[in-house]
């Protein structure tokens, strides 16, 4: 081992519990190209630097500063920023940014930046917009929609009760690809906005702890089989300064999604979803009236449809779109008109498309990122509308993003793998030649690091699962190491891709710096395998995922340098709800568990996410009781630990509240452990102090 200078040139330096936490957003963090885009016109590139923005000519690969912070302060009339805000560039002589409550539209005069005009929003704005003219602003202030035009704020609602929300962002719970509650119209006359009518919903407490006494405050929390809210859509004309509401029919509690503008701001398109969330209609409204033009399509399916796209249209059409659906297994493309109905199924195959990247009109090519390859991978292609001919872009394994240029002309590719920390290229679409931007560093280069191996394993009917293994370094295959089980195994997340770390998380490499093996599979239930895959669970979540979990325990006790009496388990969220159920319900095969934010009952989780994959617990009364923790806590042999955010809002903090009561009520003693201030997640400093926590419960009760 060569030291020099304090640094040590050789693979022995270990995590410190901070840097496994949180290393890769701080000291170890790969390099990257910091909020890299393309110019208006295409023909350059823009990437954020210390105190500044660079472009870069495609052409030449001249680099000139596009606008410091020393410029931009010059003219900066109110106090002077400190560090250069996110600027959004209209062009390479026009942007704008927020700071201060205000929003500053900023112009390039000679060798100076100046700014053009301002808008002072006040008021903790949210939920801001900028539409499409690049002028006008909509924002929320508390629970109404406002508009700010030249200057000039006007109230587009005046909702007194706080329950009625108006534009904001979290309608349906973010459920269904949920974003924005707020949709301007391409000619920006015309904004349309989600208004959420929550007064029927159950008020459930959520206390602040840190202040004496302490405060309560009531948020709308709608548990499966109970009262949801009503939702309905608006459509403010600016100039008019009025307000139409679209004529949707149906059940008062269904689901509004896929909102989507037709090019010509003439009509909006919702994708109009039963509570059941069994039967979609995406129905067209005409965008002045909010009467009903016509349902283009509806699709069903005898379990659930889950929309989470909005339609995108062809370049240059006003009928013709794209729609991404699942119909078919998997989630592929299908071209639609509105006059002609479906024309065809665009991409096709037993894998999945993950992301549509853009168009190139000239050429009909559609750019997007798929499973092709591999479900543990994501890779870059094009295919041709009228021909469907397809082609893949990249060469290289891995996990890949990428951003269009908006000619299609070219691709900025950014991938990692198990083995490469991060390489930006941009790839000319029409050579397809790689100029390469970026090959970061292995920040990890230095550490001590573990043998990690991807393991294939069928679950009962054959189903082929992904998971892996990380050996303790140093590892001595002839002796015998207690094992712990790291799992999330439900719907829309995904551990285990080919991607930098190969560990997936610098903790696991910590336990195995420590003497622990880790193991980790995705079982189905979980996501980009297909609905087949995911739709496993349907019914009787906590039943399939532990069956295929079993089989990676099964392989476990396999192998001879795992001691099986020494085998630990923990998760999070759906990881902790699926921890809490393996101690329970398998009593005798793990001895540790450290179950964090878990669902105990599923009849107190939400209505959207709960009755997708559960029904209500009117039409499910057996799933329901199967899945229910809370009646099974006197099955606990092991050691276990339940950790929870005391202001949760997802998991609410009574799930394991009741189950103390149960393991009181039963005689049963376990451990547990709350993070005041934290909702359902511990992050920041104190997710060093949580992992801590889980490391020591497994050293003190594992390791012996």
């Amino acid at each position: 081992m060569v030291v020099l200078g304090g640094t040590v040139f050789a693979q022995t330096q270990k995590y410190t519990m901070a840097e496994a936490v949180n290393g890769m957003r701080s000291n170890l963090a790969v390099k990257n190209i910091s909020q890299f885009s393309w110019s208006a016109d295409s023909k350059s590139y823009i990437q954020a630097v210390k105190g500044g923005y660079l472009l870069t000519d495609l052409k030449t690969n001249k680099q000139d500063t596009l606008i410091s912070l020393s410029q931009l302060n010059k003219n900066f009339t109110d106090r002077k920023l400190k560090g250069l805000p996110p600027l959004k560039f209209i062009s390479n002589s026009n942007a704008y940014f927020a700071a201060n409550d205000q929003m500053y539209w900023i112009e390039k005069s000679g060798n100076d930046w100046k700014v053009k005009r301002t808008a002072v929003l006040g008021g903790n704005p949210s939920n801001v917009k900028t539409l499409a003219d690049n002028q006008t602003l909509v924002y929320t202030k508390g629970n109404n929609l406002f508009i700010n035009k030249n200057g000039k704020e006007v109230a587009v609602t005046n909702d007194t009760n706080e329950n009625i929300l108006n534009g904001s962002s979290n309608v349906h719970r973010n459920e269904f690809g949920i974003d924005s509650g707020i949709f301007p119209s391409p000619n920006s006359e015309n904004v349309a906005f989600y208004r959420m009518n929550q007064t029927m919903v159950a008020d459930y407490p959520v206390v602040d702890w840190s202040v004496t006494p302490a405060v309560n405050t009531n948020i709308k929390y709608p548990m499966a089989g109970k009262t949801s809210h009503e939702v309905t859509l608006g459509v403010y004309n600016i100039k008019n300064e009025s307000t139409t509401f679209l004529k949707i029919e149906g059940e008062k509690d269904q689901y509004l999604t896929a909102i989507t503008w037709s090019p010509d701001s003439k009509f909006i398109f919702v994708g109009v979803l039963n509570r059941g969330q069994n039967h979609l209609k995406m129905n067209q409204y005409d965008a002045s009236t909010g009467t009903l033009v016509k349902t283009l399509f509806e699709e069903t399916n005898d379990k659930y449809v889950e929309p989470q796209h909005p339609l995108l249209f062809f370049p240059n059409s006003n009928t013709d779109f794209i729609w991404q659906s699942q119909r078919t297994g998997y989630n592929h493309l299908f071209h639609y008109s509105l006059e002609k109905g479906l024309i065809a199924q665009i991409t096709k195959g037993d894998w999945l498309v993950t992301d549509i990247l853009g168009f190139n009109e000239k050429k009909k090519e559609i750019y997007y990122v798929s499973t092709q390859e591999n479900p543990t991978e994501r890779h870059l292609y094009r295919i041709n509308w009228a021909t469907f001919k397809t082609q893949k872009l990249d060469n290289a394994e891995g996990m890949h993003a990428a951003i269009l240029s908006s000619d299609g002309n070219h691709l900025y590719d950014s991938y990692s793998n198990s083995n490469t920390p991060r390489v930006a290229n941009i790839i000319n679409t029409t050579t397809l030649k790689s100029t390469n931007l970026l090959t970061s560093e292995n920040p990890l280069k230095n550490y001590q690091r573990p043998e990690i191996k991807n393991i294939n394993l069928k679950a009962d009917d054959g189903t082929l699962l992904y998971g892996k293994i990380i050996l303790p370094t140093n590892f001595d295959p002839n002796k015998k190491y207690p094992a712990i089980v790291y799992l999330y195994n439900g719907p829309h997340l995904q551990l285990v891709t080919n991607s930098f770390p190969a560990s997936g998380n610098l903790w696991y490499e910590y336990m195995a710096q420590n003497g622990y093996i880790i193991f980790t599979m995705d079982g189905r239930g979980s996501s980009n395998r297909g609905m087949k895959f995911e739709q496993a669970v349907f019914r009787n979540l906590g039943t399939t995922e532990m069956n295929d979990q079993m089989q990676g325990v099964k392989y476990l006790q396999s192998l001879p340098y795992v001691d099986s009496e020494k085998l630990g388990i923990h998760g999070w969220s759906f990881g902790g709800f699926m921890t809490t159920s393996f101690m329970l319900r398998y009593p005798d095969v793990f001895k540790v568990g450290v179950a964090g934010g878990p669902v105990i009952d599923w009849s107190m989780y939400e209505i959207m996410y709960g009755e997708r994959y559960m029904d209500s617990p009117q039409e499910n009364p057996q799933g329901y009781a199967a899945s229910n923790l809370l009646d099974k806590v006197q099955n606990l042999k092991g050691k276990l630990l339940m950790i929870h955010g005391a202001q949760d809002d997802v998991v609410v903090w009574q799930h394991s509240m009741k189950f103390i009561k149960s393991a009181v009520d039963n005689g049963v003693q376990l451990d547990y452990f709350v993070y005041p201030g934290h909702p359902h997640n511990v992050v920041g400093k104190d997710r060093v102090h949580l992992m801590q926590k889980v490391t020591d419960y497994f050293d003190q009760n594992l390791k012996k």
